[in-house]
């Protein structure tokens, strides 16, 4: 039975989601119909992330504020995806059926109801529900079905003083995508026909803020005659003048818009994640660049990995601060090699350097 039973790791995990605030989230679409999400993990301090492999038929209970145990089910599908310090959750991740779920820091309009001994049965920490959706459901279509099904009680943390505030980004096989958000104490789902996902404020205000861009093309603005003066761009990227560039949620966001919309479809879903890789790179944030100061100590956003996933041919791919190597996990082998019980691959690893000097 997998249950969080450790506070102390349940106030380092909250304490850790609290930092991540620019996560950046896209998605591809290959000529073979290959759908390939990917995502940016950001935090001020390492999370120590690991692969977590969660075979199907396990067993699994949610938190509720007071140390109890709400909703109990079993999972129906095998999944796996980056956990956080050592917690059994997954964060990002995938299920054998083809379903991708991301949780995004969602600072400011985050908002859950108390739990009360009438909704208990069905309440979860919002860090769990991403265990649930991948557990439970093989689609888009199912989880918009059943995604208030349960609802996300404020497990708090002493450490934050609140509960994690996060919503949820889901992808599948079809091309299909949506966005959940607990706004009001309700849990309210977006279409996502973009397949892109960021951080505060909601999914439709971002949705809204793209009409400020319409301009943007990724084809270079042809001259201007002025009488007897021609005006000529400078270089390439003229069509692109205007694009915000800093860190913040909505700049990142019709980032992400401007470059898969632009991007041309690869052939396959493989070449697709390489691809998504590629674009993911222009949101990676160096260490130092973005900085928040809490009580005199100055805490620094970077980018602690980077993760493509394959819901074709079921596989999760990775790179990491220390390593800029991409790594994969197969879904069915690592579920095979599971042997029924929840497994641990290690994410981290130093950067090999290859010398070819001769």
């Amino acid at each position: 039975m997998i249950r969080n039973c450790a506070a102390a790791a349940l106030a380092a995990a909250a304490m850790l989601i609290a930092q991540a605030q620019a996560c950046t989230g896209v998605r591809l679409i290959a000529e073979d119909g290959g759908v390939v999400p990917g995502r940016t993990l950001e935090f001020g301090f390492d999370l120590k992330s690991n692969v977590i492999v969660i075979p199907k038929g396990t067993t699994i209970t949610g938190s509720t504020p007071d140390g109890g145990k709400g909703l109990t089910y079993k999972t129906k599908y095998g999944m796996l995806g980056a956990n956080a310090v050592d917690l059994p959750v997954i964060i990002d991740g995938i299920n054998d059926q083809g379903l991708y779920v991301g949780l995004f820091y969602f600072p400011g309009y985050a908002s859950y109801p108390d739990a009360t001994p009438e909704n208990t049965p069905h309440a979860m920490a919002p860090h769990e529900y991403a265990n649930w959706i991948l557990g439970n459901f093989a689609n888009i279509d199912e989880v918009k079905a059943n995604f208030d099904k349960v609802v996300l009680v404020p497990v708090v943390v002493e450490a934050i003083k609140q509960a994690p505030p996060v919503h949820f980004v889901v992808h599948d096989r079809s091309g299909k995508s949506l966005v959940i958000e607990p706004v009001d104490q309700k849990l309210k789902i977006y279409d996502n026909p973009l397949g892109v996902m960021s951080n505060a404020p909601t999914f439709d205000w971002h949705m809204t803020n793209l009409r400020n861009y319409i301009n943007l093309t990724a084809t270079n603005v042809p001259p201007v005659d002025l009488g007897k003066l021609q005006l000529a761009q400078f270089g390439q990227g003229s069509g692109m003048h205007g694009l915000p560039g800093d860190f913040t949620p909505p700049s990142r966001l019709v980032r992400a818009v401007a470059f898969t919309q632009a991007a041309i479809p690869s052939q396959t879903a493989p070449e697709s994640v390489l691809q998504a890789f590629h674009i993911l790179n222009a949101f990676d944030i160096p260490l130092g660049a973005v900085r928040q100061a809490e009580g005199g100590v100055a805490e620094a956003d970077y980018t602690l990995w980077t993760s493509v996933a394959d819901l074709k041919n079921l596989k999760w791919y990775f790179k990491t601060y220390n390593d800029q190597s991409i790594r994969a996990v197969d879904l069915p082998a690592a579920i095979a090699a599971a042997k029924g019980k929840t497994k641990i691959i290690k994410m981290d690893s130093k950067q090999p350097i290859e010398d070819i000097s001769k």
